[in-house]
């Protein structure tokens, strides 16, 4: 993405995840954010007023809650496991495009007060959104009646848990490869679930 074609907003936002995502939250200056945006500090201040606040925009901006819930509104289908299956790739997508503001969010959290919280927000939402999908595929006869909630946590962490091996280039698992995972993973809970 050339950054000169984007406003000065997302110039900050994209120079700072590629920086704090290489050397750290502490690792990196204002000034040094502000000189890979092609601006100048007091741009970034006028714009956020401090480096984490940047950081939070940046999450706030770039994560998925926003993606999933268009996602959930406009592209399924209600079968279960092309839904599922569907989810699962824009997930894994997004995480993927996203996989520096993931890694900063790990490493940095303990320096960030209440970034925690903050980034939390998005699989809490996910969650949810999940959930509420479950809860009208059991009403349609579609899906077995069980605990939405804990099925709808429990196919993110599988996700997720795929995601953080990928992001470690697969070596925990370096003979699973995500897209054979995604199929069969949704294939097992999808066959689970169907009444």
């Amino acid at each position: 993405m050339e950054n000169n074609n984007l406003g000065s907003s997302d110039r900050l936002l994209l120079a700072a995840i590629n920086l704090i995502s290489e050397r750290g939250y502490n690792g990196v200056t204002t000034q040094e954010i502000s000189t890979a945006a092609g601006l100048s500090e007091k741009t970034l201040f006028r714009h956020f007023g401090s480096k984490q606040k940047l950081l939070e925009s940046a999450f706030d901006r770039y994560h998925y809650a926003e993606e999933m819930r268009k996602l959930f509104k406009e592209k399924l289908v209600w079968e279960l496991e092309e839904d599922l299956l569907t989810v699962s790739r824009t997930y894994h997508e997004i995480m993927n495009r996203n996989r520096k503001l993931i890694q900063i969010s790990t490493r940095d959290e303990v320096q960030l007060p209440g970034f925690k919280e903050r980034t939390q927000q998005h699989p809490l939402q996910l969650l949810e959104i999940l959930t509420n999908y479950f809860i009208a595929m059991g009403e349609k006869g579609k899906m077995i009646r069980t605990d939405p909630k804990m099925q709808a946590f429990t196919f993110m962490m599988s996700q997720f848990g795929a995601f953080v091996n990928n992001l470690e280039a697969g070596k925990n698992y370096p003979d699973i490869a995500l897209e054979p995972f995604m199929h069969e993973s949704v294939k097992i809970f999808a066959r689970a679930l169907t009444p």
